[in-house]
């Protein structure tokens, strides 16, 4: 009975989902017609609202190749609060090392094309995003059980590649002064590690103040053993 648990307990984690909440603030500026240089700074958090998950921040530009067509080109640094993991002795049940969550840095890379089209007032536009995550290696603290004491633990370097392709649809409504959007998203490697369902709505002030609500339902891939996550999301965006 105990492993059965034991062997049940990751499609039971997988199963539960999670909450958090994402804010965003971002500053736009207009270089010539067609070229833009953006900063974004991001906080996320999990476990209910409870946790602090990420801070990220970094720049990115864009250019209008086209009228369709948009090539952008972007870099984050991402300060991630890293889950605790814990491991089993062969039993199942007795505890072998505990790694306590801890704050570390990742670097991201991503160049897009996004290609849009309109439709009397329904925009759509797919996306292609290509991103690199490098995360560096680090020393963090680990418990051993069987020893009952405290040792370094090396967290080892890693980089890793992600292809994002994103389908969305935009509605500018007569008379209306909120935008809704929908998109769906799926981040692949050698498999779909992620899917991520947004609805929202935008709202603009003068064409300098544009604000951003949605929510964001994030489904993991069958392989993963992350929580499927539901997050609400506020972003303000500043252009001059």
């Amino acid at each position: 009975m105990l492993m059965l648990w034991a062997t049940c307990m990751p499609a039971i984690a997988h199963a539960e989902d999670d909450t958090g909440l994402i804010l965003s603030a971002e500053a736009s500026y207009k270089i010539k017609k067609g070229l833009n240089v953006d900063f974004e700074t991001e906080f996320r958090s999990r476990n209910d609202f409870r946790t602090a998950d990420r801070v990220a921040l970094g720049p990115s530009i864009s250019y209008k190749v086209l009228p369709w067509l948009k090539a952008a080109a972007g870099y984050q640094l991402l300060i991630d609060n890293n889950h605790e993991e814990i491991t089993y002795q062969d039993d199942g049940v007795s505890y072998n090392n505990w790694r306590p969550s801890y704050w570390g840095v990742r670097h991201r890379f991503n160049v897009s094309l996004t290609g849009s089209y309109k439709f009397n007032r329904v925009e759509v536009s797919l996306r292609e995003r290509w991103q690199y995550t490098y995360r560096p290696s680090r020393i963090v603290d680990n418990f051993d059980f069987d020893n009952a004491e405290w040792e370094d633990h090396e967290v080892r370097g890693k980089g890793k590649n992600v292809l994002r392709s994103r389908l969305q649809l935009e509605w500018d409504i007569p008379k209306c002064k909120f935008d809704p959007f929908a998109s769906v998203e799926f981040h692949t490697t050698r498999e779909l590690e992620e899917t991520r369902f947004i609805l929202g709505v935008d709202y603009s002030i003068k064409k300098t103040h544009y604000f951003k609500l949605y929510y964001r339902y994030q489904l993991a891939g069958s392989n993963s053993d992350d929580p499927n996550m539901h997050r609400l999301g506020l972003g303000y965006t500043f252009k001059f």
